[in-house]
């Protein structure tokens, strides 16, 4: 029955944009699947994806950033999801449109601010409503260094990469031959590769088996290897729905940053028939991380693209993903 995940990962593989994809998956702690496809460029010399193959994150990269606001919550650097930004910004960042929005706000998506070409500006008042902006991420960074004096990535780098020995995950400003290039990312400057490696940025590489890996941490509950690493407050913390209640019933549902899946909402990027207890996590890289607790499922697929190709459904596509991966498993 895996020939149907592998298959459905193949499928998306030539649909979108890019030179090479992998898929891992996990059930009950045992590799049931592996498989790598292509190369890490276009070039002619292009090295094949592999095991060490480092993968470009993009918003999946939030699944981390997720961590370092659960550990700054639970370590009393921030005293409550339900406090004002105003109270952890710095001096310089105390802007009046930012009054009336919460911790809570900027992790579930329902904030309601974006960056107008460098204006701060309100689409709609802090927690009624739903948008993917990418502000709240750059806010949440100078909360979390303003706050606990450390860096995302420095705690990130303390609290999880070396205890874990995760040597093919963190944000980069070097690349060596195991990274993919990310095909098309040369029309949108944005995405070009920063100097800054803090965590604030959308520079974050780690390879399928890593990332995997990261998920396995959270469906153990914070153990590798049988020993207990982080402290399973944290993860659950982050992966427990966290959204205010919306009038709209049908806007996702989100832990800290996390996807999480709490029932049948129209929005969902989580599957139609994947239980109700699974999380997600996905970039435009299309780039996935999907755990399933109740089937003890943690799947990864990664691909090296950039955004979405003519009449490619992303929504459609990762929702199938999963499905596909549950009917194959339950």
């Amino acid at each position: 029955m895996v020939k149907e995940i592998i298959k459905a990962v193949e499928n998306t593989y030539k649909t979108l944009n890019c030179t090479g994809a992998a898929l891992i998956l996990y059930q009950n702690n045992e590799l049931k699947i592996e498989k790598y496809w292509g190369y890490q460029s276009a070039k002619e010399d292009a090295r094949a994806v592999q095991a060490d193959t480092k993968f470009h994150l993009a918003s999946c990269r939030k699944s981390y950033v997720a961590f370092a606001v659960a550990y700054a919550l639970h370590g009393g650097f921030i005293r409550s999801l339900d406090d004002e930004i105003l109270q952890y910004l710095p001096s310089n960042q105390q802007l009046t449109v930012y009054k009336g929005t919460t911790i809570r706000h900027l992790v579930t998506h329902s904030h309601g601010l974006n960056d107008n070409t460098g204006e701060v500006i309100r689409e709609f008042n802090s927690g009624t409503s739903w948008a993917y902006r990418g502000i709240n991420v750059e806010l949440i960074s100078q909360i979390i260094q303003h706050s606990t004096k450390r860096t995302i990535a420095e705690i990130l780098q303390t609290e999880v990469f070396l205890p874990l020995s995760l040597k093919e995950t963190n944000w980069h400003n070097t690349y060596d031959k195991t990274f993919v290039e990310v095909i098309g990312i040369d029309t949108n400057p944005h995405w070009s590769a920063s100097q800054n490696v803090d965590g604030s940025k959308m520079n974050m590489y780690a390879s399928a088996r890593d990332f995997a890996q990261w998920g396995l941490l959270h469906i153990n509950e914070g153990s590798y290897d049988g020993q207990a690493i982080i402290n399973p407050e944290l993860l659950k913390l982050a992966t427990t729905i966290q959204s205010p209640r919306f009038s709209n019933k049908e806007l996702p549902e989100n832990g800290i940053f996390w996807f999480v899946k709490g029932s049948q909402v129209a929005a969902s990027e989580i599957g139609e028939n994947v239980p109700n207890d699974a999380y997600q996590i996905l970039g435009y890289t299309t780039v996935t991380l999907l755990v399933i607790p109740s089937e003890n499922i943690v799947a990864v697929r990664a691909f090296n693209s950039f955004g979405n190709p003519k009449g490619y459904d992303y929504l459609r596509d990762v929702k199938d993903f999963g499905n596909v991966i549950v009917q194959c498993f339950q």
